[in-house]
């Protein structure tokens, strides 16, 4: 191969009540990485452009989420070619979008097809979290694992990654809105502090045992009741301008439930069908636009089956 193009999902991370453990993909938008052998004399990685940045991420490849996880998969490799990257940036910055685990997910699959490796889906996870280490400030897999895997997923531990795929009942549909705001992830982190209240951890853990029940039951009333976030939310809140009204907004439209998708900006909401979420999604523009203002983009989409893939491929 002389160069491979890898497309990987936006993904929603959290899902609520699932802090740093759950997580599923959508089926658009997102980043496209394209990958080509680096010519002779060249070793590590290169990235010789990026669009759709507004020129803010940075070229230098150890300071790059796509950069950092290509070093540490040609490192596992034991690769001494080169390579050089081009990224299409499809994901807002700082959105809660998953942007950095998309870059980062694209491009070690890009890199897998260049190069022909046939890497394990665990060393993929592994070397894009390296990545999404650099992006966020800490290795959580919950937008990696979804990322590359597709689908609704449970990360049980990210390394070395145990990750487990969900059900997703017929007809899960998911609605995504990110408004005209930035959040970045470190600093939404930060928030959280470093303890909880007990009653709190007791709570969430029980909402997160609910959720995986009722998907295992597509049991939508169940999967409703516990898509609560009692972690990461009340913390966060005050960074969403009215967001109890774009929650309420989201349920009186007949949401399951509505949460920050990921640290934020962006909300997410799921809906028992297609139908339900076209609904909610007008409802929660339209409270987003009221107590936010701006440009916001709404996306409407199925929990996608599949994550990061090849788009093409060129052999020499």
């Amino acid at each position: 191969m002389i160069s491979a193009t890898a497309f990987a999902p936006a993904t929603v991370s959290n899902v609520a009540c699932g802090f740093d453990v759950l997580g599923f993909a959508l089926e658009a938008p997102g980043d496209e990485v394209t990958a080509r052998v680096a010519p002779s004399g060249v070793h590590g990685v290169i990235i010789t452009d990026i669009v759709g940045d507004g020129g803010r991420l940075p070229r230098d490849a150890a300071r790059n989420t796509a950069g950092v996880a290509v070093l540490a998969f040609l490192t596992t490799l034991g690769e001494r070619r080169g390579v050089s990257l081009s990224i299409r940036k499809g994901l807002p910055l700082a959105g809660g979008l998953g942007g950095s685990a998309a870059s980062a997910a694209a491009a070690v699959v890009a890199v897998d097809a260049l190069l022909e490796a046939r890497a394990s889906v665990e060393t993929l996870i592994a070397c894009a979290l390296e990545g999404e280490r650099l992006g966020a400030g800490s290795a959580h897999a919950d937008n990696i694992a979804p990322c590359i895997c597709g689908g609704l997923v449970l990360v049980r531990r990210p390394s070395p990654p145990d990750v487990l795929r969900l059900p997703v009942p017929a007809g899960l549909t998911a609605v995504v809105v990110h408004p005209d705001l930035e959040i970045e992830t470190a600093r939404a982190r930060a928030m959280l502090g470093e303890s909880v209240p007990l009653s709190d951890a007791i709570r969430q853990w029980a909402n997160v045992g609910a959720l995986v029940h009722g998907l295992h039951r597509a049991d939508f009333a169940v999967i409703g009741r516990a898509l609560e976030d009692t972690i990461a939310e009340p913390r966060r809140a005050a960074l969403i301008p009215g967001l109890a009204v774009i929650k309420r907004a989201a349920a009186e439209a007949g949401a399951l439930g509505c949460s920050l998708s990921g640290s934020g900006p962006s909300l997410f909401a799921l809906c028992a069908s297609a139908e339900v979420a076209a609904r909610v999604g007008e409802a929660m523009t339209s409270a987003v636009g009221t107590e936010i203002g701006g440009d916001s983009q709404t996306y409407i989409s199925p929990i996608a089956h599949q994550g990061a893939r090849i788009l093409s491929a060129c052999a020499s």
